[in-house]
């Protein structure tokens, strides 16, 4: 699996890898029981602080996405797909609602909104 790092994306780099690998779960490119690649390896892969990864890699372990076994790394928890998605959608639902909020105090219309999210959307 491949993870793309947006510096200057709006999410922190460690959030930016957390959603990424949530996003291979619930597609099944991750399957459960897989191995990860170890926190050094995948900071290094990333050229990002080893300690970004161990954060995201927290975070993950804290949602009962990820497992460590001591001495092999971390491997993926069998998961509930459904719930996982659903956690996501109201993930997106709140950010959207947050730039819906953004997109009326600076005047745009609903249309002119669907027209940006139809751009971004082919790009």
């Amino acid at each position: 699996m491949k993870i793309m790092i947006q510096p200057q994306g709006t999410l922190a780099i460690y959030e930016q890898i957390v959603n990424q690998l949530k996003n291979a779960v619930v597609t099944g490119e991750l399957a459960a029981n897989e191995a990860l690649p170890s926190i050094r390896a995948l900071a290094g892969e990333l050229n990002v602080s080893v300690i970004t990864t161990k954060r995201a890699y927290e975070e993950l372990e804290r949602e009962g996405l990820i497992r460590p076994v001591p001495g092999k790394g971390f491997y993926v928890c069998e998961y509930n797909t459904d719930y996982l998605r659903e956690k996501q959608l109201m993930m997106l639902e709140k950010r959207l609602g947050e730039l819906v909020g953004d997109a009326r105090a600076a005047g745009l219309t609903c249309e002119e909104l669907k027209e940006m999210v139809d751009a971004q959307w082919n790009v």
